[in-house]
């Protein structure tokens, strides 16, 4: 965890099908919580599930970034849930123009310490997650979100 009044800082960007662009920010304040911001375009207009996975390995595009991440072995859920994996972030919003505009906060994706996300990879979805709700044999899993149409490895930002 980040010493009292340091801010741990990361950066991914996030290029995808279709065009699918953006630059998400990872600050994790000395509290414990991570704050993801900023904006990804060229998606669909609607929800598109949002997820931490555990890989940060993009040979094959965002197919190879691995299962959401899931130190603790739970069933996929909701990010208020109790049962889900830290890497379940929900959903976001793409306007009509397909732009989503990312503010979520979170305290199950610190940037340092066992369960870091450092050298993962954040992926966007082409439906939305249904939170573990769906009744789909795969709501249980991934949330039934559909393909992986953009992700980004999440690294260290520079302090300046």
């Amino acid at each position: 965890m980040a010493s009292k009044g340091t801010t741990v800082k990361a950066i991914a960007l996030i290029t995808g099908d279709n065009n699918v662009r953006g630059s998400l920010q990872f600050l994790q304040k000395h509290n414990g919580v991570t704050h993801v911001k900023g904006k990804i375009t060229g998606l669909s207009p609607g929800l598109h599930a949002f997820h931490i996975h555990a890989l940060g390995d993009t040979t094959n595009g965002c197919n190879s970034t691995g299962p959401h991440f899931n130190p603790l072995k739970k069933n996929h859920g909701a990010p208020t849930d109790q049962e889900r994996h830290a890497g379940d972030l929900g959903n976001i919003f793409a306007d009509s123009n397909g732009i989503a505009e990312v503010s979520i906060m979170d305290l199950q994706i610190p940037l340092s310490g066992q369960h870091s996300i450092l050298g993962r990879a954040v992926v966007v979805h082409a439906d939305r997650d249904d939170l573990g709700r769906g009744g789909h044999e795969l709501s249980k899993t991934t949330g039934n979100a559909g393909a992986r149409i953009g992700c980004g490895i999440i690294g260290l930002q520079s302090a300046v």
